[in-house]
């Protein structure tokens, strides 16, 4: 069998711009709190700081701060200080971070599909390796 030479499986500039593509979009939403920060204001609307707090569950005030700064250095989420007394901010999602609802949703789906699979496989192989076992 004859070994084919490596150079032959360059990517294409289309497939390089593709992935480069997928990059640059998993940066902006891979992270431990990223994606959880934008699906519960994909989901609340509009937030108040402490709100946000207590629903994605387990992350800190100074966290939480870094992770909407970033989002909001990226056109994701939008900032407003509201002239009340004390001074009061809330968070929502800009129309551009609301175009990630259908790629959230997708891996949503895609996520419970492949844990259904997984967990279904598993209790296939359970039941045959007990049904082996009770022979």
């Amino acid at each position: 069998m004859s070994q084919k030479n490596p150079d032959e499986f360059r990517f294409t500039p289309h497939c390089h711009e593709q992935l480069r593509a997928i990059y640059d979009t998993l940066d902006l939403v891979s992270g431990k709190w990223r994606i959880a920060v934008i699906s519960s204001l994909n989901f609340l609307g509009e937030s108040r700081f402490g709100e946000l707090q207590r629903i994605v569950d387990g992350i800190g005030a100074k966290m939480l701060s870094q992770v909407l700064k970033e989002l909001e250095d990226n056109e994701l989420v939008i900032r407003t200080v509201h002239d009340t007394k004390p001074v009061t901010v809330s968070y929502k999602l800009t129309d551009y971070g609301r175009t990630l609802e259908k790629i959230i949703e997708e891996m949503a789906s895609w996520g419970l599909n492949h844990r259904r699979r997984i967990l279904s496989d598993r209790s296939l192989e359970a039941l045959a390796e007990s049904e082996t076992l009770s022979v």
